[in-house]
């Protein structure tokens, strides 16, 4: 990589770091015992070369690596880091699936268990009790057989659609109605996302 690439590179992150983590020049300078004058001329580019032990002397301060702080485009490289999707690096949320006929018997179980104890697909999302319910009914007007609904179980506060199990008619549906004024139905949970027949 060319100096002056390193140099700007260098730059522009002591930019992004002293913001992202709520600093300033002058608590940089302070802590890494650099003088302002150093720091002000490597972000007005006036440095051509910044010496190895300033730069070791930033990068310490900031806790990131020593040849990523030259290298790399740290606040690209975060945001990968924690982009929860499938062009980042954040682990996406494992989430057990679930036959609809399994469905009912399955309710009373921890998503831990399931997790074990079924096939899994991934939801790109920060969410905690989540299940995948394959659908082998259609849903009239809504799914079809085949659909898979990732579904946050348990009662919500969301306004969102809610999936419900009908204890009379012994079948699924959908709902964003207040689910208090429905009669006999289960709460099996708030939809968050529908994938379309993947069987």
């Amino acid at each position: 990589m060319y100096r002056n690439q390193k140099t700007e590179n260098l730059k522009n992150n002591i930019r992004y770091l002293i913001k992202s983590r709520g600093e300033t020049q002058l608590s940089l300078c302070n802590s890494s015992g650099l003088t302002r004058s150093t720091i002000y001329n490597i972000l007005e580019g006036r440095v051509v070369k910044v010496q190895q032990s300033t730069i070791r002397k930033i990068s310490d301060f900031f806790g990131v690596s020593y040849t990523e702080i030259e290298m790399v485009d740290l606040q690209e490289k975060e945001t990968i880091d924690s982009d929860i999707s499938q062009q980042g690096n954040m682990n996406p949320v494992a989430v057990p699936i679930i036959t609809e006929s399994l469905l009912m018997q399955s309710m009373g179980k921890r998503i831990g268990e399931l997790a074990v104890s079924h096939p899994l697909t991934y939801y790109f999302g920060v969410a905690c009790n989540l299940i995948g319910v394959l659908l082998e009914n259609e849903i009239t007007g809504m799914n079809d057989a085949g659909d898979l609904l990732i579904v946050r179980k348990g009662l919500s506060s969301g306004s969102g659609e809610r999936l419900l199990y009908d204890e009379k008619t012994k079948k699924l549906f959908i709902t964003s109605e207040s689910y208090l004024r429905l009669g006999a139905v289960r709460v099996i949970g708030e939809v968050l996302e529908e994938r379309s027949n993947v069987r």
